[in-house]
Formats: structure tokens, sequence, C-alpha cells
């Protein structure tokens, strides 16, 4: 029997180091824990938790067409786990909750993992995951410091938790103490991209636009073989250069980084959720401008048609809209507010989040498209204060408070504008009102 990089046992006798580092890899946001993981199986087809794995990497992606073969994989997994140990029964059992669409039910299975064993890799890290994308920042904090005292520099990640740490802080407010422990990662490892977004997180919400785009730039010589994540990194870039008015460079790292069509990883992954949000959330805040865009719109929209009725990512839905109505496809707009409200009647994943927030908001990019900025006004204040339900961090959805703010500018309404600002303010360092995206 193995064991994995923090002395856990592993159900298997010989695909041990590339499942480790398999699970390293994805610690660090490389491009190639797939493949290691792939090893990992052709060297052990037995493995259960090799298997299990597979099935959240397919997850992951928020996409329902990989699903069929995500439960193929989790049905292999469930199988083989019945000789394996109690720990990896109950990864087992987390994936197939999550398959089922109850994420609660996986994130208190992976929790109990790690009341019996905080260096568990695999159930740290999926509740982190997990718990940003429901809008939970406050139990991605709570998660990480229930078990930081169990790790150390001595073990293999540990650079990875504190990225994980310093995020979770950034997310509940705690600037300063974010930016020291982001830091303490880069130390370990400046390869390390979730420490490179932790920090830019940082620096965007206290306003140091100058130190941001300077930080990225000395650390993008380390980022070869990262995944996607690189491309959200240049969308952070570009937010810092979008809040000095620096349109040129914002469309220039638009075209040549974080929506390169041509790149390895945009053409493996050409519909994945953080990319779309990337892409789509910069277009629009260049629109709130008035910048024009030319026709970067149009293949955002075709990949929002062929998504119709896919609600894995709450986030992801108004984005997808905002394409769509950029581009005036009432009919794909139509429809695909229909595939929502079928999915909230159907009682489906997240019916009351999409019920409450994501609808009104989809609804709003829509009647901004239209310019009825009446129409955004009213549809967004009642959800001012929910808009963390549709998870994401607080620097992705101010894009959604800049729309209300100029619509309630646009139709007189002082009083709601006023309001936006003022929750705006909320969470940001400085008053909303000083920065770009509302002056």
């Amino acid at each position: 029997m193995n064991h994995d990089l923090h002395g856990l046992p592993l159900g298997t006798d010989s695909a041990g180091d590339a499942f480790n580092q398999a699970l390293l890899s994805y610690l660090k946001y490389r491009a190639d824990a797939g493949i290691l993981l792939g090893q990992a199986i052709e060297a052990d087809p037995d493995f259960a938790l090799a298997h299990a794995l597979r099935a959240l990497f397919l997850l992951t992606a928020f996409k329902r067409d990989f699903h069929p073969v995500a439960s193929q994989s989790a049905a292999r997994a469930a199988q083989l786990a019945v000789r394996a140990s109690a720990r990896e029964q109950a990864h087992v059992a987390a994936l197939q909750a999550w398959l089922d669409d109850d994420q609660d039910k996986a994130l208190a299975i992976w929790e109990d993992i790690l009341r019996q064993h905080p260096r568990d890799i695999l159930a740290f890290r999926m509740p982190h995951f997990l718990n940003f994308w429901l809008g939970r920042p406050q139990a991605m904090l709570a998660s990480i410091e229930r078990i930081r005292p169990h790790w150390d520099e001595s073990l293999p990640g540990f650079g990875g938790l504190l990225s994980c740490h310093s995020f979770a802080l950034e997310e509940c407010g705690h600037f300063e103490a974010a930016e020291t422990v982001a830091r303490a990662a880069l130390a370990i490892d400046p390869a390390d991209p979730w420490g490179a977004h932790a920090l830019a997180h940082t620096l965007e919400m206290t306003g140091r636009q100058e130190e941001g785009i300077a930080l990225l730039g000395s650390l993008e010589p380390h980022w070869s073989g990262a995944s996607n994540i690189v491309h959200h990194l240049w969308w952070h870039q570009a937010l810092f250069h979008l809040e000095r008015r620096e349109f040129d460079a914002v469309l220039a790292l638009y075209d040549r980084r974080f929506r390169q069509l041509d790149a390895p990883l945009t053409r493996a992954q050409p519909d994945l959720y953080i990319d779309i949000q990337n892409a789509a959330a910069m277009l629009f805040r260049l629109g709130l401008h008035g910048m024009a865009v030319g026709a970067r719109w149009n293949e955002l929209a075709d990949k929002a048609a062929a998504r119709i009725g896919d609600a894995d990512n709450l986030l992801t839905l108004p984005h997808w809209m905002m394409a769509l109505a950029a581009t005036g496809r009432d009919a794909d707009a139509r429809a695909f507010m229909q595939a929502l409200q079928d999915h909230v009647a159907a009682g489906k994943v997240h019916a009351a989040s999409i019920r409450e927030v994501a609808l009104p908001v989809c609804q709003a990019v829509w009647a901004h498209g239209r310019g009825e900025h009446r129409q955004v006004v009213d549809l967004m204040m009642p959800v001012l204060s929910q808009l963390q339900r549709i998870g994401g961090s607080h620097a992705q959805r101010d894009v959604f408070l800049q729309m209300a703010h100029q619509a309630a500018r646009r139709c007189d309404d002082g009083a709601a504008a006023a309001q936006v600002l003022a929750a705006a303010s909320l969470l940001w360092h400085r008053p909303a009102a000083q920065r770009t995206g509302y002056r």
C-alpha cells in the first residue's frame, strides 16, 4: 500500500506516485493534472480514489455535458471502494452527493474527513472550491483555519494552503492579513498561481493598481505550464488597467492573453466557465465606459446559445446573458430565460438562488442591453444584498453593481444610485464613488 503526500494510506500498490503528483498538480493549478491522473489509473485501474478524482475533475468544469462520463467514473470508484479505506470510501460518497446535486452533503462529508484527517489535501481543497462558488467566504475561511494548525512548511502543498487561506481572508474583508499570508505563500513558491490570485484580489480591493500591474508582470514568467487560471490572472491585470482608464491595454490583454482564441488552453476548453466570465465581464465593463469592442461578443454569444439550460455555475448565467443581449439575440435570450424558469419549477440544483437572485440579475442584464434603465434599477435594487448567493468574488460581482449604478443615474434615480454606492463601498477599502466604474 502506498501513501499520499502527507502519509495517509492509499488503496494502491502501484499508482501512488502518479496520483500524488496529480493531486499536487491540481493544488498548484497545473495544466497536466489530468494527464498525471490518467497515468495513475493506467498504473492501477483498480484504484478507487483515482477514479473518484477523475470524476471530481470533470465536475469542477461545471458543465452538464460532462456528467455522464463523471457518473461512469463515480460508479467505477464506488465498485472498487468496497476494498478501500473508510477515508477513501468517504471521498467516493462525497463525489456521489455532488453528482446527486446535493453539494451541502458533499461539503459535510469532506469536512468530516478533515476532522479525522486534517492533512487530507483533497478534502481540504474541495470545500474551498465549492464554498467559493456557492458564495460562502466565511465557510471557506472557517474550513481552512480549522486545519491550518495541523500543517507546516515541511508538508508538500503548504504554500497552496496559505494561498487558499489568503484568498478566504480577502473575501472576508481581512485585507492586511490576506496580503501577509499571500506574500508568505509566494515566498515558498512564486509559481503558485493561486497565491498570485489572492494577492491580486487584495491589491484590487485596496485600490493599488500600479502595484497589481507590477506584481503580475513580475510573476508571469513563472506561469509556464499553468492551467486556465493564467487567463484569470491576466483578467485581473486588465482590471487594474481598466481602473486607470487604459482601455487599449485592456483590449490588448483581452485579445492576446485571456481570450486568445487560438491559444492551446482556450482551444482545449473554449467554453470553460471562468474563461467565459473573464471575457464577458470585461467586454461588458468596457461597454459601461462607452468603449466599442467590435465583433468580440459574437463567439461568446454562439457559446451561450449552446449552453442554454446548463445552470451548474450560477455566476456564469448572467455572463451568458451579457453575450446574448449584446448581440441582440432575443430569441436565444428568451429561450435562456425560459430554461432557467423551467429549472426552478422542476426544483433542480440551486433552484432557490436562481429564482431569487440569478434570474433577476439575468433579466436586468437583458434589460440593460435594450436600454431599459428603469427596469434594470427595479430588478437590481431588491437583490443588491443577495448577490453573493450566485458565487464568485466581490471583484467579479462588482460588474452588476456598476451596471445598476449606471442605470440609476441614467433614469435620474439618485436614491437608487446612492444605495448602490453604499453597497459597493461596504466591500472595498475605499469609497466606491472614487472608483472608475462609479465616478
